[in-house]
């Protein structure tokens, strides 16, 4: 392990036993051969294919203490609804990785329908959490996995019984508030839709302006026989954070799954998405949308995996790139032995804003299967000369023309999001993003 990030680990290294006390079985042995994955194998670097673009240097630089529960003197719950918004739904608040019940909304749900702290629900059921709690290190291990298996303590359990619907979207929370110490957190999020049940689900990331900390966050769903799941992530860290996220997704028979990823904030971020589509009839949509500026680095790895036949994934990205801003978009789609008339489609577009800007774009199709649709494609570009010199020639400044068609560019995808609370706020962010460009009430 190279001599950052042993700085970086042996930071973390001391809370290992600590953090095994209260565990039985199942979750204690799986943080013991986590950690020690971890410690054996270290961290990927560039020469990682899966990695290549994502810049972990300045991370592993950072000695980072582990984020411990704390009640915040910053955050009360209106300061929550001014920084996340209020959705209409229920809220699950978690500060530091960590269930904040004073900030959180849980309002009245339907019968058998839950929303709670995922470590009130593994001291009832940690025998039954455990084997689903385990899985994105089991099967795909990474360092950043690894330590979430380590070391996770709490976040959110999201349970839908068999035909319940849930109309109003369920909000979840992740704020940072870390104050004078770099912290790292582990929030873990599972989600379980049962057959033929309905809900959208919202996680925000948010901090403090001008803290330091890290949010290794891994959210799980599964959706079961019909189930269908709206799922929307607005990544909104402080810039001088970093954020390294998974999404793993398992579809039942005839299921559908939407997700939307909105990332915007983070000095280096990386949103990491898996979706297996396990049963004959599932469906999946995958739609994201980076802006990096400045310094920053925004990384959108995919992998979308037909293991049935008669499914269908429909996937677009788009990144708007400015500065020295670096944006990825590394997208996978794996049409496995008799995933017959698989339809699947993956296309990623990209606007680079300045001289310096970056980006790096890699669809990809793996096809072992026959009689399939499959199509993919990719593009990188700048402002067309010619709508700038009109919108100029109407008695625009440069600066403002540029901004307009940006948001033009940008629109297409805050038009799929359909939480009409949520839609507002992300558009006023990337319109301010943007240099304050006017949107339509």
């Amino acid at each position: 392990m190279s001599g950052t990030a042993n700085a970086f680990f042996e930071g973390l290294s001391r809370f290992d036993v600590k953090r095994n006390g209260h565990l039985i079985g199942g979750l204690k042995g799986l943080r013991r051969s986590a950690f020690q994955w971890v410690a054996e194998r270290g961290f990927p670097t560039a020469r990682d294919e899966a990695w290549k673009y994502t810049r972990l240097g300045p991370i592993l630089e950072v000695p980072f203490e582990l984020a411990e529960p704390t009640v915040s003197r910053r955050l009360s719950a209106g300061t929550i609804a001014e920084l996340a918004g209020d959705l209409g739904g229920a809220r699950l608040v978690m500060v530091n990785g960590y269930f904040a019940k004073e900030l959180s909304s849980l309002k009245t749900l339907p019968k058998g329908a839950q929303v709670m702290s995922l470590a009130a629900a593994l001291a009832e059921e940690e025998e039954q959490l455990a084997p689903l709690l385990s899985r994105p290190f089991r099967e795909q291990p990474h360092a950043f996995t690894a330590l979430s298996a380590a070391l996770a303590e709490d976040g959110a359990l999201v349970r839908i019984p068999a035909n319940t619907t849930i109309e109003e979207p369920i909000h979840l929370v992740f704020i940072s508030d870390t104050g004078a110490s770099p912290l790292v957190s582990h929030p873990r999020c599972l989600v379980l839709a049962g057959p033929g049940s309905r809900a959208t689900i919202v996680e925000s990331y948010l901090g403090i302006p001008g803290d330091v900390y890290l949010n290794n966050a891994v959210t799980d769903i599964v959706l079961e026989e019909g189930a269908v799941v709206e799922h929307y992530k607005l990544q909104n860290e402080t810039e001088t954070a970093f954020h390294i996220a998974l999404l793993d997704v398992r579809q039942g028979r005839g299921s559908r799954f939407s997700s939307h990823s909105l990332a915007l904030g983070a000095s280096t971020a990386r949103h990491e998405v898996r979706v297996r589509l396990e049963a004959e009839g599932a469906e999946v949509t995958l739609n994201g949308l980076y802006m990096p500026r400045g310094e920053q680095h925004l990384d959108n790895p995919t992998t979308i995996e037909h293991a049935a036949p008669h499914c269908t994934s429909r996937e677009f990205y788009k990144g708007v790139i400015d500065g020295h801003g670096r944006g990825s978009f590394d997208g996978r789609i794996i049409v496995r032995p008799g995933a017959f008339k698989t339809d699947a489609s993956q296309t990623n577009k990209n606007l680079l804003l300045s001289g310096s800007a970056q980006v790096d774009t890699r669809p990809r199709l793996e096809i072992f299967a026959d009689d399939v649709k499959c199509t993919h494609g990719a593009a990188v570009g700048q402002l067309d000369a010619e709508a700038v010199f009109y919108l100029r020639s109407r008695g625009l400044p440069h600066g403002a023309a540029r901004d307009l068609l940006s948001y033009a560019f940008v629109n297409e995808m805050l038009r799929l999001v359909r939480v009409e609370a949520l839609r507002s706020r992300v558009e006023k962010m990337v319109a301010w993003r943007l240099g304050g460009v006017e949107v339509a009430a």
